[in-house]
């Protein structure tokens, strides 16, 4: 964690991540909680590729592990762990909150 690696910032180009916003009403909320993550660089890494999801807006908190999905329709598990599967980090469970 001295910033030599990616992970951290050292060598990789910067991630600018901004705050998404729903584009349709707020119908529930997921709660991942995902292994791996050391930094804000992490962070903002799983930020960007949930965020990337249609109708998925993602606040995610490296020091807990977990990110709140906000959603405006239904995403299955499935297309959650989609998301991250190409990455470093490890999903090992998510939880539906309904509003």
């Amino acid at each position: 964690l001295k910033g030599e690696g990616g992970c951290c910032g050292g060598s990789a180009d910067p991630i600018n991540v901004e705050k998404k916003q729903l584009q349709g009403p707020k119908i529930g909320e997921r709660i991942v909680h995902i292994q791996g993550m050391k930094c804000d660089n992490c962070r903002k890494q799983v930020e960007k590729q949930l965020n990337r999801l249609d109708g998925v807006a993602a606040e995610v908190n490296w020091e807990k592990g977990i990110a709140v999905l906000s959603l405006s329709r239904e995403v299955s598990d499935n297309e959650i762990r989609q998301a991250l599967a190409w990455t470093e980090y490890t999903i090992t469970s998510i939880e539906t909150e309904k509003e």
